[in-house]
C-alpha cells in the first residue's frame, strides 16, 4: 500500500510552499488508494515555537487536506511526534557506529570555528568529511577506547555519518530522473546531537522505515541531503524497502528570482501563510489566506497548478478532479513563480460557484457588524444579484451597501459630469413616472426610457446616471430599473427627492 507523510517542523507558521507539498502528498495518496500521515519533526528543540503544531493542523484541516494517521488522530505506527520517539533513535545511531558507518565526534564549537577560519585564510571552505575527519577530535582519530573514556566522563559528543571515500551515490528521483553525487563532495553530517536528540537526517530515515513510508515527496531544498539518506538506507540494510523520492520545485517570488518569502508578501501585499499567524515571541501578526477571505478550494486549486499541470487547458478543478488527474511525472523541474493576479482570479471563480444563500451568509455578517436589519429573503436576493462583482467577502459591503442604506453624500466627480443644472426637473419626472405607472420592469422601462427620455431627445446616459447618483451616490451598480425594483418604490422616491434637494443646493 502507498504510504506518504507530510512531516513539518513546528518552528513557526506553515509556509504556502509547505502547504503545496502536503497537497501533492495528499493527491498522490488518494489517487493510489494509499494512506496520508502527519508526522511532526520537532528534533530541533531550540527552534520550537509554541502553537506552531496546532497551527499546522488547523491550516491543513481548513484546506481539506485529510490525514489517515498522525499526531492529532493517532494510528498504528505512532507516536507521530519525534520528541515522543526520542528513546528509539539512540539505538540506531549506535548500530551505525558498531557497523562502521558512523563515529563519535567531540569537537567543541570553538575548535570548529577556528578550523573554518584557517581554511578561510587560505581561501578555502572547511568541510568535515573524509579528507578532514582524521584532523579532528573523534573516535576515528582518537580510537574507540579514548572515545569511550570521554563518553564515560560525561564529555559532550555528537554522532556523525562516515561517508566512504570517493564513491558515486545515485538518487532515483521521480521528477528529475537520476541525480548522482560523489561522496567527496559531501560532509559527514551530524546524525545525533549532544542533547540526546537525533537530527532530521537520522530521525526521518528511521521514522520513514518504521512507518513503512513508500514515497517521499518533499521540497527540492532536501535534494542535496538525499545522497546521505540513500546511504543511510544502505547502512541500515534497508535498501529493498527504501521509498521512492520526488523533490518538488520551489515556489518563487513573483519576479521569479529566489524562493517566495514572507518579506515578498509584506512588500507586495499578499499572504504567504494559509492562516493568520501571531508570533508568540515578537507579537508580530502575519496575514493569512483564510483571514483575507480566500476560499480554501481556491487556494488548493491555485497551489496545485503552481508546478504541476494536468496536460490539458483545464484550470478549475475540484479536489476530486485533482486527485483523479494528478501525476507526479507532470510536475515541473523548474520553480513556479507566484502570481497574485492569478490567485485572485481563482478566488473570484470559486466565489461565483457559491450559492446565493452562501454569499448571503457572508453579507449578513457585514450587516450584523453594522447593526443593519434586513429580511433573509432580501439579503439572499441582493447577494445573488451582486455576486458576480465580488471576489472577496470583504468586497460585499462596499459593493452592496446602497441596497441597505441611502447615500448621504454624492460623488463630486460623478455629479460634475452628469448632473446638469436642469437635472432636478428630470428627476422630478422620474418620481412622477414611478407614482403613476405599474411598478414592474417593462412598464417603468417604457415610461422612463421610451416615452420620456427618447421622446424628448434627452441624453440617456446623463439622465440614467444622474438617477443612479441619486439612488446609489455614485455611478456604479446593476441595471437601474432592477435596482429600483429591488429597493422599492417608496425608498427610491425618498432617495431621489433627497438628491433633488441636496444636489440642487450644491450646484
Amino acid at each position: 500500500m502507498v504510504r506518504v507523510r507530510f512531516a513539518p517542523s513546528p518552528t513557526g507558521p506553515l509556509h504556502i510552499g509547505g502547504v503545496r507539498t502536503a497537497l501533492y502528498n495528499y493527491l498522490f495518496a488518494r489517487q493510489n488508494g494509499g494512506k496520508m500521515i502527519l508526522r511532526i519533526e520537532d528534533t530541533d528543540q531550540n527552534r520550537f515555537v509554541p502553537g506552531a503544531e496546532q497551527y499546522i493542523i488547523e491550516a491543513l484541516d481548513w484546506l481539506g487536506i485529510q490525514f489517515d494517521e498522525g499526531v492529532h488522530i493517532g494510528g498504528p505506527y505512532g507516536p507521530y511526534r519525534q520528541s515522543d520517539r526520542k528513546a528509539m533513535y539512540r539505538q540506531y545511531a549506535e548500530q551505525l557506529i558498531r557497523d562502521g558507518w558512523a563515529y563519535y565526534a567531540f569537537d567543541k564549537p570553538e575548535a570548529l570555528e577556528t578550523k573554518r577560519k584557517e581554511y578561510e585564510a587560505q581561501k578555502k571552505t572547511f568541510q568535515y568529511d573524509c579528507n578532514t575527519r582524521l584532523q579532528m577530535e573523534n573516535s576515528l582519530s582518537l580510537g574507540m577506547e579514548e572515545a569511550q573514556r570521554r563518553i564515560d566522563a560525561g564529555e559532550p559528543y555528537v554522532v556523525r555519518f562516515q561517508f566512504p571515500d570517493n564513491i558515486d551515490i545515485t538518487v532515483h528521483d521521480m521528477i528529475r530522473g537520476d541525480v548522482t553525487m560523489n561522496s567527496r563532495l559531501l560532509d559527514d553530517k551530524v546524525l545525533f546531537k549532544s542533547d540526546g536528540m537525533p537530527t532530521y537526517h537520522l530521525a526521518n530515515i528511521v521514522d520513514d522505515h518504521t512507518m513503512d513510508i513508500t514515497h517521499v515527496i518533499r521540497g527540492e531544498e532536501w535534494l542535496p541531503s538525499a545522497p546521505l539518506h540513500v546511504m543511510l538506507y544502505k547502512a541500515f540494510g534497508w535498501e529493498d524497502t527504501m521509498p521512492r523520492f520526488a523533490h518538488l520545485p520551489l515556489l518563487l517570488k513573483p519576479e521569479g528570482n529566489g524562493k517566495l518569502s514572507k518579506r515578498d508578501g509584506d512588500r507586495l501585499g499578499f499572504p504567504v501563510f494559509p492562516l493568520e499567524w501571531h508570533d508568540p515571541k515578537s507579537g508580530e501578526i502575519s496575514s493569512g489566506y483564510r483571514e483575507r477571505g480566500y476560499l480554501p478550494q481556491a487556494v488548493v486549486n491555485m497551489l496545485a497548478l503552481m508546478g504541476w499541470n494536468p496536460g490539458t487547458e483545464q484550470e478549475i478543478m475540484s479536489m476530486d478532479e485533482l486527485i483523479k488527474l494528478f501525476n507526479v511525472e507532470h510536475i515541473s523541474k523548474n520553480g513556479a513563480k507566484f502570481n497574485l493576479d492569478k490567485a485572485k482570479w481563482f478566488q473570484h471563480e470559486y466565489f461565483q460557484m457559491l450559492s446565493d444563500k452562501e454569499v448571503a451568509a457572508y453579507l449578513q455578517k457585514e450587516l450584523d457588524a453594522r447593526g443593519i436589519t434586513a429580511s433573509h429573503d432580501y439579503v439572499v436576493k441582493v447577494a445573488g444579484m451582486m455576486k458576480e462583482r465580488i471576489t472577496f467577502p470583504s468586497d460585499l459591503w462596499e459593493t452592496c451597501c446602497y441596497f441597505f442604506e441611502a447615500p448621504t453624500e454624492y460623488n463630486e466627480k460623478d455629479v460634475a459630469k452628469r448632473w446638469t443644472p436642469d437635472m432636478h426637473i428630470h428627476m422630478a419626472k422620474v418620481i412622477e413616472i414611478l407614482n403613476t405607472v405599474p411598478f414592474e420592469h417593462d412598464a417603468i422601462h417604457k415610461a422612463l426610457l421610451d416615452d420620456y427620455i427618447a421622446a424628448n431627445g434627452l441624453n440617456t446616459g446623463k439622465v440614467m446616471n444622474s438617477l443612479r447618483i441619486a439612488v446609489v451616490g455614485r455611478t456604479v451598480g446593476p441595471d437601474m430599473i432592477t435596482l429600483i425594483l429591488t429597493i422599492g418604490k417608496e425608498e427610491t422616491i425618498r432617495r431621489v427627492e433627497r438628491a433633488i434637494e441636496k444636489i440642487r443646493v450644491n450646484s
